[in-house]
């Protein structure tokens, strides 16, 4: 395992590509963060609704980069062939497999730490006196929705990364990632039944695992912050055994 471990970090640092969109999700989630916060009208008691999820908006685009990232960790070596070196540098396809996903955690936690406490200092910056203390990380719900938004945002490029396994086309597993992020929740706006519409908020990955973000009004979020993110690690396990299987058992 150690030396896939090294193989895997050798690649990953010496590419510019992961480099890119590292820099590309702090970059877009600090930057859409600030903007949101900017718009933000705050009195002398204080600034209204959820402040650390607003100041958190950011992951909204920043995940996108992620998703892009984890799939061509594993589907640009498909799409290059480099899949077959990489298997028969290392027979063993399930500590490959493992190996790849170990690192791709590690990075996208770096680059998620960086990007999620970006955002909040931002915030803190663009904010005044009463939302400087609503981001404080000595505030127990808001360490919670920073904390678990970095889970989050391992959790997609986990799920990306086994779609990308399953689908081993890097165009079409972004596709299928981002329609999963992103139109499910959007779909589930157009239903007229509530109780539809909250179902489908508690199952998707984005609005489930996104509640994890709230601070205020916790009694009326469709799913509890932490069961949300339970919801998401699930999409996740369930992408990266159906990945490591077919991995193991069809040709490269």
């Amino acid at each position: 395992m150690r030396q896939a471990l090294h193989a895997e970090w050798t690649k990953t640092r010496t590419v510019a590509v992961p480099r890119r969109l590292l820099l590309g999700t702090v970059a877009a989630t600090v930057a859409l963060s600030a903007v949101a916060t900017s718009v933000v009208n705050c009195t002398a008691r204080g600034c209204g609704g959820d402040t650390t999820k607003l100041t958190l908006a950011g992951v909204h685009l920043g995940q996108t980069l992620v998703a892009i990232l984890a799939v061509l960790s594993i589907g640009g070596e498909y799409g290059t062939g480099m899949i077959r070196t990489t298997l028969t540098a290392m027979p063993r396809r399930t500590t490959a497999f493992a190996a790849k996903a170990i690192t791709l955690t590690g990075v996208v936690a770096a680059g998620g730490t960086v990007a999620v406490l970006g955002a909040v200092l931002a915030g803190r910056l663009i904010l005044p006196g009463p939302g400087d203390r609503a981001l404080s990380l000595a505030d127990g719900p808001t360490l919670r929705a920073v904390f678990g938004t970095v889970l989050y945002l391992v959790l997609i490029g986990l799920l990306s990364f086994g779609v990308a396994t399953v689908v081993r086309d890097s165009a079409t597993s972004i596709g299928v990632v981002l329609g999963l992020l992103y139109i499910v929740p959007i779909v589930s706006r157009t239903l007229g039944d509530p109780e539809w519409q909250r179902l489908l908020e508690k199952m998707a990955p984005m609005s489930a695992g996104l509640a994890i973000q709230a601070t205020t009004d916790l009694a009326g979020l469709p799913i509890s912050p932490w069961a949300g993110l339970g919801v998401t690690a699930g999409w996740a396990a369930t992408a990266l055994v159906a990945g490591g299987l077919l991995l193991r058992g069809r040709d490269a």
